[in-house]
């Protein structure tokens, strides 16, 4: 029936509307059960980052019987499909990430993951708990649909199908940036990239996106504070690196509140881990302390490094001790291109109705999306994937997390037809 109906509003409402245009929707409508088989199949048979090995496989499997060129092992486990088009024009590419999380999964789903392994030494389960799975097998829906329309295509797509989004394992290269790094960009040269992430959170039907700054930038660092060891009955016979870790967190704070400029953009500094001693008596000679930065201004975000590397050492100097402060980038701003933005919005407000496309404001989680972003346009928009009659979805990460398949054929026919509109266009 819903088949029917959208039909027949094609034919009243645009009388002109073309024929293929109306097959292609079909092709759209048929595939949604091919679609959830993806989905549950990823979904039970979960990978780490850079160990996607039977993912990539399957996704390989696919584009080559669409006929497409495929490249694999790039970035280690990910694969490239190119679709070229009825004529020349420029290249859109279209991303999926595919990796999954060590999570231990507690829905009661039929598909559920029982995956386990061993990760960095603790056992633990392996769950798509942030719907990379979903993501996946929306792109491989549209490989389908648009191989089948060539003829409708000026130029050329390119399917990335990323693995390591979550970030590689301790040692290891991965992710976009490694993709990058690799040359996913280039031959043929992409002129602009779109990517869709699934939201637990937002209701099914519904599109969110923001221009410019949509997600934070993320940095990872690692605070060691030396001090002297000592009973912890006289502590003025040492130098306790644990009350110098206090003060260091409670400084670090300050510069959050009290020099970031916190109504141009949002701003964290979270430490996530602090490890020291052994015992309850002594005062340890060394603490580690671990954490996290968000910034969405890149100005904020210089200022706040800069000032953490000032005041860290600082800290500890104050107190006799010696502190070191090491900050790693996972991911720079998710930066939706204004300009294509614009331009794209249209496309999506008429996929989904435009009052089911809606502006929000950024969010401080990350994505290495953003290293796309920086080297060409890009578009990242949020599907929503939460059930329409459900008050409290589970957040992404986490033993719950649950999608409403019904959702997935939107992130199928948006992704179609930005493709479409960016080419011909």
């Amino acid at each position: 029936m819903k088949y029917k109906l959208f039909l027949a509003f094609l034919v009243t409402g645009f009388g002109l509307f073309a024929q293929s245009d109306i097959q292609m929707e079909q092709q759209i409508e048929e595939i949604e059960d091919k679609v959830i088989e993806w989905r549950r199949d990823f979904h039970q048979n979960p990978e780490l980052s850079n160990r996607e090995f039977k993912t990539a496989e399957k996704i390989a499997a696919h584009l080559e019987r669409l006929g497409m060129e495929v490249q694999t092992e790039v970035g280690k486990t990910g694969v490239v499909g190119i679709l070229k088009g009825k004529g020349e024009g420029k290249t859109v590419a279209l991303r999926a990430d595919i990796d999954a999380l060590p999570v231990t999964e507690r829905n009661n789903l039929p598909f559920k993951s029982e995956v386990t392994t061993d990760f960095l030494g603790a056992e633990t389960g392996v769950m798509h708990a942030c719907g990379h799975d979903t993501h996946t097998a929306i792109l491989m829906g549209v490989a389908e649909v648009l191989s089948n329309h060539k003829d409708k295509i000026n130029g050329t797509v390119k399917f990335i199908f990323q693995p390591a989004e979550e970030g590689p394992p301790p040692g290891e290269e991965g992710g976009a940036a490694l993709m990058i790094k690799e040359g996913v960009l280039t031959n043929p040269d992409v002129d602009a990239i779109f990517g869709l992430h699934i939201d637990s959170e937002v209701p099914v039907g519904t599109i969110t996106y923001k221009p410019e700054g949509t997600m934070a930038a993320v940095e990872r660092f690692v605070i060691n504070v030396k001090g002297e060891q000592t009973h912890g009955s006289q502590p003025w016979s040492g130098i306790d690196p644990v009350m110098i870790s206090a003060k260091i967190i409670d400084g670090l704070q300050t510069i959050i509140s009290r020099e970031a400029k916190l109504t141009d953009a949002a701003a964290v500094i979270t430490v996530g881990k602090i490890s020291g001693g052994v015992r309850f008596n002594i005062i340890p000679e060394s603490v580690e302390m671990i954490g996290t930065v968000r910034t969405l201004d890149p100005a904020m975000k210089e200022l706040i490094l800069r000032r953490m590397k000032e005041m860290v050492p600082a800290i500890a100097e104050a107190y006799n001790a010696k502190a070191t402060i090491k900050i790693e980038n996972k991911t720079s701003i998710t930066y939706n291109d204004p300009e294509l933005t614009k331009e794209m919005l249209p496309t999506l407000q008429d996929i989904a109705g435009s009052e089911n496309v809606k502006l929000v404001k950024a969010t401080t989680g990350g994505e290495d999306f953003s290293f796309f972003q920086e080297k060409v346009p890009g578009l990242y928009f949020f599907l929503g994937g939460k059930p329409l009659n459900s008050e409290e979805p589970a957040p992404h990460h986490t033993p719950d997390f649950f999608i409403d398949e019904s959702g997935l054929l939107l992130g199928v026919r948006a992704m179609s037809q930005l493709a479409l509109d960016y080419l011909n266009e």
